[in-house]
């Protein structure tokens, strides 16, 4: 990451697209805590947060001084964004975002995946395969143009492949500063 210190990290992406086994392994080589929205944004049985509630999570998250923040809700995404040092955006291929959504379905049956709010067990629904479907064409632009509008000493990185994710891993390894 171009030497410079890097305490707030957004990783972003479709959903199956990897966000959280990434923060995780971030975490683990960086030594940042890791904060799964999805955690947060759910009360038990799939209940989602109010907006006003939501915001002042997020706010609160934010104004840490160090964090990896895994998760999308493009509602909030700016104020994440503003305040972190690197975003890493996961832009993976639509069938391997649907693969990993189905594998973790098989994965997770009858349990919370340990990124989730342990009152909501892993569930699919076609509402959700959806959203998963659609993200390229529903938020992927605008995430781009978002993204395109950052200036240093912010840092992005897309990451496309498996491979990359995997490369960009091992180079933090080898240099975690």
């Amino acid at each position: 990451m171009k030497g410079e210190t890097v305490e707030r990290i957004l990783v972003i992406g479709s959903g199956g697209s990897g966000k959280s086994t990434l923060s995780r392994k971030l975490g683990g080589i960086l030594k940042l805590p890791v904060i799964h929205l999805d955690t947060y944004f759910w009360n038990a049985n799939w209940v989602p947060k109010e907006n006003a509630e939501w915001d002042q999570i997020v706010e609160r998250f934010t104004y840490e001084d160090q964090w990896i923040i895994d998760g999308n809700y493009s509602r909030t995404m700016d104020s994440r964004i503003k305040r972190a040092d690197l975003i890493v955006f996961l832009d993976m291929p639509r069938v391997l975002c649907m693969y990993r959504i189905f594998k973790r379905r098989i994965m997770y049956h009858k349990k919370s995946r340990p990124d989730m709010n342990e009152e909501c067990p892993e569930k699919i629904d076609w509402a959700f395969v959806k959203w998963v479907w659609n993200y390229r064409t529903r938020s992927r632009k605008n995430t781009i143009k978002k993204l395109e509008h950052i200036q240093k000493p912010q840092q992005v990185i897309t990451l496309k492949t498996r491979k990359q994710v995997d490369e960009f891993i091992r180079s933090l390894e080898q240099n975690p500063n």
